[in-house]
């Protein structure tokens, strides 16, 4: 009970660190009338939190027992988003209802997880030969490449760790997740191919980022301009520059760490990354004394979901990672985000309390 508890703390200071820079990274347009992202950011956390809670009272063995089901259900929905998805800044990401954007490649991370923990579940040994990795490959690249086809390429490469942190969880043969590590590294110039001209850009800038400063190098950069003029108190809330005078694109979104280190400074921006890894300890924590291996695996894949949207958006802004298109879990904008975000925790909370049953 205690960390649960803990958990709430953290993700209730978490929820209030992401409004109230929301509010700063938007206020320009509330107060010219225009969208207000903070009250459709709060319905979107009473909905994320309701999901969340529905999640946690339903023994997580119901969930694994209807994942091939979900799992189709997914499949379906990327392969809509390809011939009805509305398209954003280039990207055909989005299917509306009534009015309502949902991003399904969001809810794939999680599904992918549930229906890889069940394979494992059903038959604990499958990872220990080449044969039985064939379906947990298949189940993991189809849903990624009907991601990457969006184009979304962030979310894409996303499922390839969480695959390989399943697959050590799932207690893989070190000599086959070496072969697996390898073929994905082979693969590589293969993959620079398929990449459009904007994300090549993006990742040729990421290597210099003055190959073209005020191009598809101008984001990093004044991200990291703001960044660095917090210093170590910041600048005081509603008071940074590169914020209020909007020179950073995306801010409410992907970039909203630039305007906490803005206008926190280094004392915020090292809080933020602190409620971060106390999450993330917590849910290995569970992963840990978990025994029965499906929990694990779902546990073990959640959190790393989590991690890896934090250590990929957070380094995005620092100039340390290509600028992905990757939001940072419970702070930035976005309603498929947040309530997937509440889901992975959810999930977490799940296992943690039914794991004694089995």
């Amino acid at each position: 009970m205690k960390s649960d508890k803990l958990l709430i703390i953290v993700l209730t200071l978490l929820l209030i660190f992401g409004l109230a820079a929301l509010y700063s990274a938007s206020s320009q347009k509330i107060i010219a009338g225009g969208k207000n992202f903070v009250i459709n950011q709060i319905i979107w956390i009473i909905l994320g939190a309701g999901v969340a809670f529905l999640i946690t009272r339903v023994n997580y063995h119901s969930f694994l027992s209807v994942a091939y089901i979900i799992y189709a259900i997914q499949i379906i929905f990327l392969i809509l988003v390809l011939f009805l998805g509305k398209t954003v800044l280039g990207a055909q990401r989005w299917i509306n209802f009534g009015g309502i954007g949902f991003q399904p490649s969001e809810f794939s991370k999680i599904f992918t997880v549930l229906i890889l923990a069940r394979i494992v579940g059903d038959e604990p040994q499958r990872f220990q030969t080449v044969k039985g990795l064939i379906a947990p490959f298949l189940i993991v690249i189809i849903p990624m490449s009907l991601i990457f086809l969006q184009p979304d390429l962030g979310t894409a490469l996303i499922f390839i760790p969480i695959f390989l942190t399943m697959l050590w969880v799932g207690g893989i043969k070190i000599k086959y997740l070496g072969a697996a590590i390898s073929s994905i590294a082979l693969c590589l110039p293969l993959f620079w191919q398929m990449l459009r001209d904007y994300q090549k850009d993006r990742l040729l800038v990421f290597l210099n980022p003055n190959l073209d400063p005020l191009g598809a190098g101008y984001t990093i950069n004044q991200s990291k301009i703001a960044i660095g003029s917090g210093m170590f108190t910041g600048k005081g809330w509603l008071a940074g520059t590169q914020t209020q005078l909007n020179f950073i694109p995306e801010r409410h979104t992907d970039f909203i760490f630039s305007v906490i280190g803005e206008e926190t400074g280094f004392i915020g921006a090292s809080i933020i990354l602190i409620l971060f890894l106390i999450l993330i300890l917590k849910a290995l924590k569970v992963a840990e004394t978990t025994k029965n291996i499906s929990g694990r695996l779902i546990v073990a894949g959640m959190a790393t979901i989590l991690a890896l949207h934090v250590i990929i958006n957070i380094g995005m802004t620092l100039g340390l990672m290509p600028v992905v298109g990757m939001p940072l879990p419970f702070l930035s904008y976005g309603g498929s985000a947040l309530i997937t975000n509440f889901m992975a925790v959810g999930f977490i909370l799940n296992v943690r309390k039914y794991r004694a049953m089995f």
